[in-house]
């Protein structure tokens, strides 16, 4: 045990895990280096946070300036960042969504957005999906299906509150096979509203664009539109929880622009100032307008230094046209990861979008082998480097590296990535 992690245990609770055993010194763009000097290649990105890797010249910049100026409102007085924020995320939100409430964290985020469709609409009910994760606070721990040990020991959760079969087409929850459904997942919210909770009292549905913590899967662009037009003739709320895959992670500032559906709430955070403390929650003036003064609030979010490192963040996808970059760094990633199932039979699939890949490690039955992917983390720690796994059974290698990386970057990171198959097979 290193002296810092002896130290840490001695004073941290231990209730928050990590994912490695490293202490790390110094930190740079794509590169950690721990206190034993020992580099890393970090396709972590802090849990897909860090969209522009560690810092990026521009946002160490616009926070240097900002810490002169001032540091904290707590909503006493105005200031330009968290404005020039709002202005500049409306120009890129889709649809009528151009207005927003700053808070510090995604699932803080995700407790505002369920106030707000409450709010809203008078309705108590929410739907959520099974494999999802929206965050650790009681709201949205009620919310998040993608394992029960979330919930474990926190009942009585929120009231009210429902989930509906994501569309995990890889592992189908209702039976059907890839491809060849008509989406009748989506029949199971028509079973809620039958048997549970009619649609007239449904505040929202809530749901991931890609599902991250449930296994990094991506639904048919058609289910995304039959949900859309199933909550517009509800009257029911599309929550978008854009956390991890927004921000341009996926290769579009907001993940819901691959389906063409516009929601009618947003949640932004992770990558929203590229690793400053900062969430929010969008909306169209025509719901969040009517939100009344004092109905909901904050002390530290909107902090002016996140605010400042979000701008910076903006401008530089913009200058650095980092949504192209991802896109085809990632079509090249996604294309070479599925060359390899041929040779690697325990890949079962490989998806996702942008720089949100997932791994699919399965064993000859195709049932999740969860032993080879611990395995693969280490060979690939022991290489150099870093990824996480997610999905229910724990078996899905995920990929978030940050925005910025190169196509020689991921051919280094890949290249090591085969390299540790060795180690399993």
């Amino acid at each position: 045990m290193s002296d810092l992690k002896e130290r840490a245990a001695n004073v941290l609770a231990p209730a928050l895990a990590y994912h490695t055993e490293i202490s790390v010194e110094n930190a740079k763009g794509l590169i950690i280096e721990a206190t034993d000097g020992k580099k890393y290649i970090d396709f972590c990105s802090g849990l897909a946070t860090t969209n522009l890797g560690h810092l990026p010249p521009t946002v160490v910049k616009a926070v240097e300036k900002q810490l002169k100026r001032f540091i904290h409102s707590g909503c006493i007085f105005y200031y330009d960042s968290v404005v020039e924020l709002a202005e500049r995320l409306a120009k890129k939100a889709p649809g009528d969504i151009g207005m927003f409430f700053f808070s510090n964290s995604g699932a803080e985020a995700v407790e505002g957005a369920i106030k707000l469709a409450r709010f809203h609409t008078g309705r108590q009910g929410i739907i959520a999906f099974t494999g999802s994760f929206h965050g650790r606070t009681m709201g949205a721990a009620t919310l998040t299906a993608s394992s029960s040990k979330y919930r474990k020991s926190y009942h009585p959760l929120l009231p009210s509150v429902y989930h509906a079969p994501y569309p995990y087409c890889y592992r189908c929850p209702v039976g059907q096979k890839e491809g060849e459904c008509e989406n009748e997942c989506l029949g199971r919210i028509d079973e809620i509203f039958e048997s549970l909770i009619t649609p007239g009292e449904v505040a929202c549905i809530i749901i991931e664009p890609i599902l991250g913590e449930g296994g990094y899967s991506v639904p048919p662009s058609a289910y995304m539109q039959k949900l859309r037009e199933l909550c517009t003739n509800h009257g029911i709320m599309l929550i978008a929880d854009e956390v991890q895959t927004g921000m341009g992670r996926t290769g579009k500032w907001f993940a819901m622009e691959h389906y063409e559906v516009v929601p009618d709430i947003i949640t932004l955070g992770k990558g929203i100032a590229s690793g400053f403390p900062l969430s929010a929650v969008a909306s169209s003036k025509a719901i969040m307008g009517n939100w009344t003064v004092g109905m909901h609030g904050t002390t530290f979010g909107g902090n002016p230094i996140s605010c400042a490192a979000a701008v910076a963040v903006i401008d530089t996808i913009e200058k650095d046209k980092l949504l192209k970059n991802v896109e085809k760094v990632s079509a090249y990633a996604i294309e070479r990861l599925k060359g390899m199932m041929d040779k690697h039979k325990m890949i079962g699939d490989v998806r996702g979008k942008g720089f949100m890949i997932g791994i699919e490690l399965v064993k000859k039955d195709k049932k999740p082998d969860a032993t080879a992917t611990v395995k693969m983390l280490k060979a690939c720690e022991d290489r150099g480097l870093l990824i996480v796994e997610c999905g229910k059974y724990k078996n899905v290698v995920r990929l978030m590296p940050p925005m910025t990386t190169t196509e020689e970057e991921m051919r280094q990171a890949l290249d090591i990535f085969e390299d540790a198959f060795t180690d399993i097979e």
